[in-house]
């Protein structure tokens, strides 16, 4: 196989790798204030299924009943982690679950783990690299 043709394959191949592993997601709402702003385009490495970091921020699928499709919120607690106070509401344990986190936005007037509880690690898309231009 001539170089130019091998060379093009190996750019298909890692342009199909890299479109599988890092998604671009619009911030929506004020959730993240001041961290993210509505508008702000986010690089998230995709790793559905894997339980994030606590204190990372995370793109997620947003609850059926809701008009947007993901929702971006920092990690409060992990598994095993204690369950923080303000969300003992919305969570009835006394530790976080296996196989869930709960999420906090940036914003003291977000959506988060409050008032929806669990976010299972199944429904989270990946983690947030950086925030693009």
């Amino acid at each position: 196989m001539p170089f130019v043709l091998v060379a093009a394959l190996v750019v298909v191949a890692a342009a199909a790798l890299a479109r599988r592993s890092y998604r671009v997601i619009n911030v929506t709402g004020r959730s993240m204030l001041p961290t993210f702003r509505p508008g702000d385009r986010v690089l998230v490495r995709c790793r559905p299924g894997r339980t994030p970091a606590r204190g990372s921020v995370v793109v997620f699928r947003a609850p059926p009943d809701l008009d947007v499709p993901w929702y971006v919120k920092r990690v409060a607690a992990v598994p095993g982690d204690p369950v923080p106070p303000e969300m003992r509401a919305a969570v009835p344990d006394d530790v976080v679950r296996s196989g869930c986190v709960l999420v906090l936005g940036d914003n003291p007037h977000s959506v988060d783990s409050r008032l929806i509880g669990y976010v299972r690690c199944g429904s989270v898309l990946g983690t947030v690299v950086r925030r693009l231009a």
